[in-house]
This record gives structure tokens, C-alpha cells and sequence, in this order.
């Protein structure tokens, strides 16, 4: 395994930090390596604690009465220069359980009212989002939205598209669009299970 020396605080920002690993490889070869993350210093870094507590929350909701659409938003990203289809989401606050966090980020960014479903752990720990570039982990909410669609609780920043989509519009969607992959995998269960959340009743 990997030995870790010293670990380096690069940028001071609000929502993503950079961090400058010097470290040995199993091989005995230097290794310098950048890390980007939600941590707001060195200690919270989740090499650092060996915690996996949740960055964000991603939710994967079922739309109308005959729970046939799935909820989508269609978000400008700066780091894309352009748009991309994902599910709604957000930073879990501090102290904030993040089925409580999803409930939240869907109103803020959808304006509908979202009730999550109890499920095995398994389903909705944290998991790594892409560990190449980032210690960030996020929780996934499955659940149920209703209401209407509103933008007046999107943050200014945001440039943010509700998309309602059923089936045949996520197979468009999946052929032509930019998609971000946690989403894009679960759209594929959605296309072909005829109970999108079936699978939630495995036993693990």
C-alpha cells in the first residue's frame, strides 16, 4: 500500500477546496498527486478522518399518478461550458441528515415536494463519485415528487431546466444529450424495469 507523507492546502473557497498529496507508492516511487474535495481543511480530508460521511445527496424521484416520469433537471455547468442532464441534487448541510437535505434540494431546485421511500442502507450510503479527482461521496434518496414546478427557491448562481421526462424522452435523452453517469445508469433501470424502484427490494 501507498504511504501518505504530507498532505497541503492549495485554495481557500467556499464549495470545493485543492489539496497537494506527497506521497510513496507500493512501488517505492514518488508520487505527487492532487486531490479536489468538499473539506474545508486538511483534517476533514477523508484520508485524513477514514470517515465516509456523505458530501451531497442525489435523488431519484418518481413524477404522477401512474409514477411514469422521472424528475430531471437541466443544468448549466461551468466546468462543461454548457448543459447537462442530471437529478437533482446538493451538499448535505452540516448536522443535516441527508434524507432531510434531499427534501430540501428538490424544493430549491424544482419547487415540488419530495417524499423519500425507506429502503436497505445499501442503496443509499455514500458512495464515491469519481475517485480519480475527488474524496467527494454522495448519498442517493429514492422517493416520490408532487406539486408544480417552480424556480423561486433557485439560488441566483443556478441556471437550472425541471424536466419531467417519460420513457421515450429519456431514451432521447440517454442517444443525444450530455448526461452526468450516476444519473445516466439509473435512467437505464428506468427504461427497462417495468417497476423502476423493484430493485429496491433485493435483499443484500
Amino acid at each position: 500500500m501507498g504511504k501518505i507523507h504530507n498532505v497541503e492546502k492549495l485554495t481557500d473557497n467556499r464549495f470545493v477546496n485543492l489539496y497537494h498529496v506527497n506521497a510513496t507508492s507500493v512501488h517505492n516511487t514518488p508520487v505527487s498527486y492532487f486531490v479536489a474535495s468538499r473539506a474545508k481543511a486538511v483534517g476533514e480530508l477523508k484520508l485524513k478522518t477514514g470517515k465516509n460521511d456523505p458530501d451531497g445527496v442525489i435523488i431519484y424521484s418518481l413524477y404522477g399518478e401512474k409514477k411514469d416520469r422521472v424528475v430531471l433537471i437541466r443544468q448549466y455547468r461551468y466546468t462543461l461550458g454548457g448543459y447537462v442532464y442530471e437529478f437533482p441534487a446538493g451538499l448535505v448541510e452540516p448536522g443535516e441528515d441527508f434524507h432531510e437535505g434531499a427534501v430540501r434540494e428538490m424544493y430549491e431546485e424544482t419547487g415540488l415536494v419530495f417524499t423519500p421511500l425507506h429502503v436497505d442502507p445499501a442503496f443509499e450510503k455514500p458512495y464515491f463519485t469519481t475517485v480519480g479527482l475527488t474524496d467527494e461521496s454522495c448519498a442517493t434518496v429514492y422517493g416520490y415528487a408532487s406539486g408544480e414546478i417552480s424556480k423561486a427557491a433557485q439560488e441566483d448562481s443556478e441556471e437550472i431546466e425541471v424536466v419531467l421526462a417519460d420513457r421515450n424522452e429519456v431514451r432521447r435523452i440517454l442517444k443525444e444529450e450530455p448526461v452526468a453517469i450516476m444519473c445516466a445508469y439509473m435512467l437505464m433501470h428506468f427504461l427497462k424495469d417495468e417497476e423502476p424502484f423493484g430493485f429496491l427490494n433485493e435483499k443484500l
